[in-house]
């Protein structure tokens, strides 16, 4: 029996096809992409104000300026952290619902392959231009602050939630609605009965999951005049306020751990299939 199986894998194995020039060549085009990547880096050490710099910023996260950390009012790391927040939760939210229809417009087995490859290009143009210069772009709509910063974060959400909706959709088990189908259920209680349950928990774990990267981009797009800490810590930055730069870091490390670690859970559970 077991020279039989030992036989059998030595048909498999030779019955492979033999692709090792394959795998050489890619090696060898990765390798020369790194190389040529590579020559545009230029590496000319630490300068001593750098490290001087990035040591003062450790002593300021280790020792924060306590005025500006327990100040309550606009200027103050409460106000800031908590408009910041504000800011990644309704861009979060806006973008995640304004996904739902554009990916379902945008997917191949809802709608002709016409109307969804227009959808599709669409995210595609969303995707393409960083967040960074959207809100250079609606800055100069919508003038600089908080709203600014809603909107950018809220087109950009529309780019990366509907994209991962689409592959949620398009594994749909058809047969479910199949099966609603047969017992006269109308398009109504297919949604409900068939589409809702099979989705509900991909769309809200990709809904936390892009919660956590515009709480991170919160940060940046302030520095840019959408509202949130990232002036208000630019500007300490330019003027080597360190103790006021490591009271506004000290507060973001521990929001974003926080909710990096509550958004774990709560994706954890849902991919368990637990409420």
């Amino acid at each position: 029996m077991s020279e039989f199986v030992n036989n059998n894998i030595l048909e498999k194995l030779r019955a492979e096809p033999k692709n090792l020039w394959k795998r050489l060549l890619v090696t060898a085009i990765v390798i020369a992409v790194v190389i040529w990547g590579s020559t545009s880096i230029t590496y000319n050490g630490v300068t001593d104000k750098g490290a001087t710099i990035a040591i003062n910023i450790i002593k300021g996260i280790l020792n924060p300026e306590t005025a500006t950390l327990f100040n309550l009012g606009p200027n103050g790391v409460p106000y800031l952290v908590l408009e910041t927040m504000a800011i990644a939760v309704l861009g979060t939210v806006i973008g995640a619902l304004l996904a739902v229809p554009v990916s379902f417009l945008a997917s191949t087995n809802i709608v002709p392959k016409p109307v969804a490859m227009v959808f599709r290009a669409l995210i595609m143009l969303i995707r393409t231009i960083p967040s960074l210069v959207w809100a250079l772009v609606w800055v100069r709509v919508t003038g600089p602050g908080p709203f600014c910063g809603v909107v950018t974060q809220s087109v950009c959400s529309i780019g990366m939630i509907s994209k991962m909706y689409i592959t949620a959709i398009e594994n749909l088990d058809t047969g479910v609605l199949e099966s609603l189908d047969a017992l006269g259920c109308n398009t109504f209680e297919k949604i409900r009965c068939g589409v809702i349950p099979q989705l509900m928990a991909s769309f809200v774990s990709t809904a936390i999951y892009r919660f956590d990267i515009n709480l991170k981009d919160a940060t940046t797009l302030g520095i840019v005049g959408a509202g949130g800490i990232g002036f208000p810590l630019q500007e300490a930055l330019g003027s080597g306020k360190w103790k006021r730069v490591g009271s506004f870091l000290l507060v973001l490390i521990i929001v974003v751990l926080v909710f990096e670690w509550i958004s774990n859970q709560i994706r954890n559970r849902l991919a368990r299939g637990r409420s």
